[in-house]
């Protein structure tokens, strides 16, 4: 899809228990591996309240902001996060592989024109293989 797409992520989760507050899930994309100060919230939103069972719902976010990501980061790989948290204790994180090519012609030597055209840049999502990372966290209060 084009870079400035927006992403789409299918959630299916299982509540386990009756929750009393909602849950937080956030999608951030890494900007650059060298500095998370150009990490963007893609977006953040409240679900609940969450019956127990399977859940399943969208989450839409809009694309980064090309203009907080350094140049030499939009093309290439990177990683784009989804998050859960519960009581703001993070519980969930998945993170997927983005690779971003410039769809473009250009020399190999030199590399996509600067400024890169974003309108020839195309994200791939390695959607089939997640990291998915889990964390304890108290789910009643009490810790």
């Amino acid at each position: 899809t084009a870079f400035l797409n927006p992403f789409q992520f299918e959630i299916t989760f299982e509540c386990l228990q009756e929750l009393e507050e909602d849950l937080e899930w956030k999608v951030v994309y890494v900007g650059s591996a060298e500095s998370s100060e150009h990490d963007q919230v893609l977006d953040e939103i409240l679900v609940g309240p969450v019956p127990v069972g399977i859940n399943k719902f969208v989450l839409q976010a809009e694309p980064p902001d090309p203009r907080r990501i350094p140049p030499n980061d939009i093309i290439g790989v990177t990683v784009v996060l989804v998050t859960c948290a519960y009581r703001e204790r993070e519980f969930v994180r998945i993170g997927y592989y983005v690779n971003n090519e410039y769809s473009g012609e250009y020399d190999e030597e030199t590399g996509p024109p600067k400024p890169i055209e974003l309108g020839k840049v195309t994200r791939m999502i390695l959607a089939d293989k997640p990291r998915v990372t889990r964390f304890p966290i108290p789910w009643n209060g009490q810790e």
